[in-house]
């Protein structure tokens, strides 16, 4: 059984008035392994076939995506590849005698999915709820962004540097909101840090003066 917590939204209401919406508590997640036993149980496939059939639209999926196309995928929804600047690439301006971006320095970073209404409804089927005595942790307000990031450089004054976990036990900001905003510190020039590295591998540093 699934359970649920009535969370506020960050956007007041009719008349300034409170909101709250349901959000469900997630408290583990389910991996190829599980989802390989459940299904030899329930069928003849072996482990090997569950596997190698994943791993054969897993990369179809991808290669479909690779060729600018979306792909759908009956009963589980659509997978859409989007672009992204490669690291220490800006982006462009398109002021004219700007320097443009070439393919070299775009990737795709990212793939979006949209579920289909029949994973939808069979999810809603087999989901039952329950109201959870646990409240959802927010976000510490103790300190202002301007702090925050002061807090960011005197860490990065006696270490090489900054992860996002180290940033979120900094401020008490939870992980999302603390790697959002070192995302934003990272792109703002006048912030004096950046950032090294890619995906999970990615930390963040001081940023070198220009010269």
């Amino acid at each position: 059984m699934a359970s649920y917590e009535m969370q506020e939204s960050n956007l007041p209401g009719k008349d300034g008035e409170r909101v709250l919406f349901p959000r469900m508590k997630l408290w583990g997640q389910m991996d190829l392994d599980e989802i390989t036993k459940n299904i030899c149980r329930a069928s003849t496939f072996t482990p090997g076939d569950v596997k190698g059939l994943v791993m054969a639209l897993s990369e179809e999926i991808a290669r479909g995506m690779a060729e600018g196309r979306s792909v759908k995928i009956d009963g589980i929804g659509v997978f859409t590849p989007a672009l992204g600047l490669r690291e220490g690439f800006e982006r462009e301006t398109g002021k004219e005698g700007d320097r443009r971006r070439n393919a070299t320095s775009i990737c795709v970073d990212r793939i979006h999915f949209r579920a289909g209404k029949e994973l939808l409804q069979e999810t809603a089927r087999h989901c039952r709820l329950e109201r959870s005595a646990w409240k959802f942790r927010k976000s510490s307000t103790r300190y202002t962004p301007e702090e925050r990031l002061r807090l960011a450089k005197e860490h990065l004054e006696t270490r090489p540097y900054i992860t996002v976990a180290d940033y979120a036990a900094l401020t008490g900001l939870l992980r999302n909101a603390a790697a959002k905003e070192l995302r934003r510190w990272a792109e703002d020039k006048s912030s004096g840090i950046g950032s090294s590295g890619r995906g999970t591998h990615k930390v963040y540093v001081r940023r070198k003066a220009e010269v």
